[in-house]
């Protein structure tokens, strides 16, 4: 499991790896015109889970989940934030959540980022570990 270097804070960049990809039905509806970047990045220490139309990461130490870092335009920044924390059902603190919103370092071009990750929450988390089809290689996009 990949540990957030520095606490939380906020203004963050999004790590987004299923249906907030570019291209992507949720890209279109939450993202566009709001980025002021949009680049390739991986995320370690997780897996890649398929679920009910999107995907779920599950922490798991030598997993590898394939995505981009997304940086929102100031201005539409905590509208933003409000709008994928309930598009991800996460509110904080809820033992219903499906995602959980986590602070983690991904990979972003030769260095690296802290980022926001929506993960999935540890009771799905347990039943996709136990039960759940991991994507291979880590690409949503290319599971087609």
């Amino acid at each position: 499991m990949t540990s957030p270097t520095r606490p939380p804070r906020t203004g963050l960049p999004f790590f987004v790896y299923g249906t907030l990809r570019p291209g992507e039905a949720n890209h279109r509806r939450f993202l566009r015109g709001r980025t002021l970047r949009e680049e390739p990045a991986l995320l370690t220490g997780a897996v890649l889970y398929d679920g009910p139309g999107y995907p779920y990461a599950v922490e798991e130490p030598g997993g590898m989940v394939t995505g981009e870092l997304v940086t929102a335009l100031p201005e539409a920044y905590t509208r933003l934030l409000a709008e994928l924390d309930r598009l991800e059902e996460y509110t904080p603190g809820d033992p219903r959540n499906l995602y959980e919103r986590v602070a983690r370092r991904v990979t972003v071009g030769d260095g690296s980022a802290d980022a926001w990750v929506y993960v999935a929450a540890p009771a799905v988390a347990a039943r996709l570990r136990g039960r759940g089809k991991p994507v291979e290689g880590g690409d949503w996009l290319a599971r087609r």
